[in-house]
Protein backbone atom coordinates (compact mmCIF):
# COMPACT_ATOMS: atom_id res chain seq x y z
CA UNK A 1 0.00 0.00 0.00
CA UNK A 2 1.48 3.40 -0.96
CA UNK A 3 2.37 5.70 1.87
CA UNK A 4 0.80 9.13 2.22
CA UNK A 5 2.73 11.98 0.64
CA UNK A 6 2.85 13.84 3.96
CA UNK A 7 3.70 10.94 6.25
CA UNK A 8 4.67 11.64 9.82
CA UNK A 9 7.70 10.24 11.58
CA UNK A 10 7.56 8.44 14.92
CA UNK A 11 8.11 11.80 16.63
CA UNK A 12 5.07 13.25 14.84
CA UNK A 13 7.04 15.59 12.59
CA UNK A 14 6.09 15.79 8.89
CA UNK A 15 8.41 13.84 6.64
CA UNK A 16 9.30 15.23 3.25
CA UNK A 17 11.68 14.56 0.38
CA UNK A 18 13.72 16.73 -1.95
CA UNK A 19 12.41 15.09 -5.11
CA UNK A 20 8.81 15.21 -6.30
CA UNK A 21 6.83 12.17 -7.34
CA UNK A 22 7.35 13.29 -10.95
CA UNK A 23 11.12 13.03 -10.45
CA UNK A 24 10.77 9.66 -8.72
CA UNK A 25 8.65 8.28 -11.57
CA UNK A 26 11.11 9.59 -14.16
CA UNK A 27 14.00 7.94 -12.30
CA UNK A 28 12.14 4.65 -11.91
CA UNK A 29 11.50 4.59 -15.66
CA UNK A 30 15.12 5.53 -16.36
CA UNK A 31 16.22 2.51 -14.32
CA UNK A 32 13.75 0.16 -16.05
CA UNK A 33 12.35 1.51 -19.36
CA UNK A 34 9.98 -1.43 -19.81
CA UNK A 35 8.60 -1.45 -16.27
CA UNK A 36 4.86 -1.81 -15.80
CA UNK A 37 3.23 1.24 -14.25
CA UNK A 38 2.16 -0.95 -11.36
CA UNK A 39 5.84 -1.61 -10.62
CA UNK A 40 6.76 2.06 -11.05
CA UNK A 41 3.98 3.02 -8.63
CA UNK A 42 5.18 0.46 -6.08
CA UNK A 43 8.77 1.69 -6.36
CA UNK A 44 7.72 5.30 -5.83
CA UNK A 45 5.09 4.61 -3.16
CA UNK A 46 2.10 6.01 -5.05
CA UNK A 47 -1.02 4.55 -6.60
CA UNK A 48 -0.98 3.14 -10.12
CA UNK A 49 -3.48 5.81 -11.13
CA UNK A 50 -1.13 8.55 -9.84
CA UNK A 51 1.74 6.95 -11.78
CA UNK A 52 -0.39 6.97 -14.95
CA UNK A 53 -1.18 10.66 -14.48
CA UNK A 54 2.47 11.51 -13.88
CA UNK A 55 3.60 9.58 -16.96
CA UNK A 56 0.97 11.45 -18.99
CA UNK A 57 2.33 14.77 -17.62
CA UNK A 58 5.92 13.80 -18.43
CA UNK A 59 4.96 12.64 -21.91
CA UNK A 60 2.94 15.79 -22.65
CA UNK A 61 5.88 17.95 -21.52
CA UNK A 62 8.30 16.04 -23.76
CA UNK A 63 10.37 14.41 -21.01
CA UNK A 64 9.60 10.91 -22.25
CA UNK A 65 8.02 9.01 -25.12
CA UNK A 66 5.94 5.89 -24.80
CA UNK A 67 6.00 3.15 -27.42
CA UNK A 68 3.98 -0.05 -27.36
CA UNK A 69 6.22 -3.11 -27.73
CA UNK A 70 4.19 -6.30 -27.64
CA UNK A 71 2.10 -6.23 -24.49
CA UNK A 72 4.24 -3.64 -22.73
CA UNK A 73 5.16 -0.01 -23.04
CA UNK A 74 8.76 0.96 -23.57
CA UNK A 75 9.77 4.44 -22.48
CA UNK A 76 12.47 6.60 -24.01
CA UNK A 77 13.62 9.55 -21.95
CA UNK A 78 14.64 12.93 -23.33
CA UNK A 79 17.77 13.85 -21.37
CA UNK A 80 17.92 17.25 -23.12
CA UNK A 81 14.66 18.33 -21.47
CA UNK A 82 15.04 21.27 -19.12
CA UNK A 83 13.82 21.64 -15.55
CA UNK A 84 10.60 23.62 -15.35
CA UNK A 85 11.39 25.82 -12.35
CA UNK A 86 13.21 29.06 -13.27
CA UNK A 87 15.88 28.41 -10.62
CA UNK A 88 16.98 25.23 -12.46
CA UNK A 89 15.86 26.02 -16.02
CA UNK A 90 19.47 26.13 -17.21
CA UNK A 91 19.94 22.46 -16.23
CA UNK A 92 18.94 19.39 -18.21
CA UNK A 93 17.03 16.38 -16.95
CA UNK A 94 19.98 14.30 -18.16
CA UNK A 95 22.04 15.74 -15.32
CA UNK A 96 19.51 14.46 -12.79
CA UNK A 97 19.43 11.07 -14.49
CA UNK A 98 23.21 10.91 -14.39
CA UNK A 99 23.33 11.67 -10.66
CA UNK A 100 20.86 8.93 -9.75
CA UNK A 101 21.40 6.29 -12.43
CA UNK A 102 24.92 6.94 -13.67
CA UNK A 103 23.68 7.41 -17.24
CA UNK A 104 22.78 10.68 -19.01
Amino acid sequence: MPQAAQARSASGAKEWTFLTNHAHVLLAIAREPTARLRDVADAVGITERAAQAIVADLEAAGYLQRERVGRRNQYTLNPAGRFRHPAEADRSIGELLNVFTGTP
